[in-house]
């Protein structure tokens, strides 16, 4: 184990892997969801995704959001492409960090993307030259880095590889995704400790679902083998629409807690999260699953 980080950056995606999976819902209402993320002080937030909007049509509003989003200063806003056609999209509208997946397995590779593991790996150079082109960042992030909801477990070496492409095509950041929340705390840090030595001083970023009830866990084991940047959703809010029953992302407000009790800093504050976490019920017409948006922290006002 290293020594615990004494910061942990948090993404907040809650506008993008959090509403995915639900039915579309306004510009507004978004701008609603968003105001509540931006109260919380988060610096960093995952608005949208420059994908098909036949497969996912709650992300189809991409370009009408992100002309929004110069009225939230200090946050750096970043958006999912699942190829070169969405990256160019991204650039258009103005963004400038781009995450690009690229699945460790093939079945939910061409689930999700229409192209094998080894397709959607070949064009990580292409989608770093058009970032680049815009002076723009990007994070290859690598889905089913654990598990696959068709192909089962996935071989280390499969991420391993991914993350070789990624760091001499000339990704900035990389990031290990647990898609279907199968990961457990002594995985995670296995698999950390394989990469460090692909990956070199590249920055490692973790994503975590709580489908199982680890993902908290499997976050804070993460922090224990050294990433200080890990993804969250207000509430718990999200899933993925290609993975049968991949619900619930680690909810933003229970990691502020996780982390803060543990004596590591963040940027959010927690009673805002919590705050935001209403909101995004309210949004979405339906209950969350985060803890503290029931329980609430120590003391029930």
């Amino acid at each position: 184990m290293t020594k615990l980080p004494s910061h942990v950056d948090i993404r907040e995606v809650s506008l993008r892997d959090g509403l995915q999976i639900e039915s579309p819902i306004g510009l507004s209402a978004k701008l609603d969801l968003l105001g509540a993320v931006a109260a919380t002080g988060v610096r960093e937030v995952e608005a949208c995704a420059f994908v098909s909007p036949s497969k996912v049509p709650s992300m189809a509003d991409a370009e009408q959001l992100a002309a929004h989003l110069h009225r939230f200063p200090g946050i750096g806003f970043s958006a999912l492409v699942a190829g070169t056609g969405g990256a160019r999209r991204a650039m258009a509208a103005g963004m400038r960090a781009i995450e690009y997946v690229v699945a460790a397995s093939d079945a939910f590779s061409r689930a999700n993307s229409g192209r094998s593991s080894a397709e959607a790996t070949a064009q990580i150079g292409e989608i770093v030259a058009i970032a680049r082109d815009s002076g723009a960042v990007v994070e290859v992030m690598i889905a089913t880095a654990w598990d696959c909801p068709f192909d089962g477990p996935t071989p280390p070496q499969r991420v391993f590889d991914i993350a070789a492409a990624a760091r001499d095509q000339g990704a900035d950041r990389i990031g290990i995704a647990d898609t279907i929340g199968t990961a457990t705390p002594g995985r995670v840090s296995a698999l950390i400790a394989g990469l460090r030595p692909v990956i070199g001083g590249i920055p490692l970023s973790g994503h975590f679902h709580n489908t199982r009830g680890a993902g908290l866990a499997s976050a804070y084991a993460a922090v224990c083998a050294g990433v200080n940047r890990l993804d969250a959703s207000v509430g718990g809010l999200g899933g993925c629409p290609f993975a049968p029953g991949a619900s619930g992302n680690i909810a933003t407000e229970d990691l502020v807690y996780l982390l803060t009790d543990s004596g590591i800093d963040v940027d959010i504050d927690l009673k805002a999260a919590i705050a935001a976490a209403k909101v995004a019920e309210s949004v979405v017409g339906h209950d969350l699953p985060g803890a503290l948006l029931h329980a609430g922290d120590r003391i029930r006002h």
